[in-house]
């Protein structure tokens, strides 16, 4: 039973996943040097998700419309990856944002919170 259900799961979310690419618009255009500084800002940030995760996938459709370009981890079974999100946020939870700053380790779950927490932190630099 648990194989139907996570067969059924995966092959909506792979739906979504693919209704998301064909209708998430254009993403924002900056200068070079802008995205140079945003993606230098980046290097800092890490998104721990499932690739057909529909949380994952509006925190992906939000970043690719912002133009963040943020590094992403999936967390699949048998992915190194799910033990480093375990160990370092607690719970293997999607979409996590990891967030590192000169205070530490931040792991940011929920994908309105990760989304405002884009928005907030780099609205000076989201508008063209």
């Amino acid at each position: 039973m648990r194989f139907f259900i996570t067969l059924i799961r995966n092959l909506l979310g792979g739906i979504i996943a693919f209704f998301d690419v064909i209708t998430r618009g254009r993403k924002l255009k900056r200068s070079a040097q802008a995205q140079q500084q945003i993606e230098a800002e980046l290097e800092t940030l890490t998104l721990y998700q499932f690739f057909a995760c529909p949380f994952c996938i509006k925190t992906r459709r939000a970043m690719y419309k912002m133009n963040l370009p943020i590094t992403k981890r999936n967390v699949s079974q048998g992915s190194p990856y799910r033990e480093e999100l375990l160990q370092g946020g607690g719970k293997v939870q999607t979409p996590c944002l990891r967030i590192e700053s000169t205070d530490g380790v931040q792991w940011l779950y929920d994908s309105n919170e990760i989304i405002n927490y884009l928005r907030a932190r780099f609205a000076p630099l989201i508008s063209p």
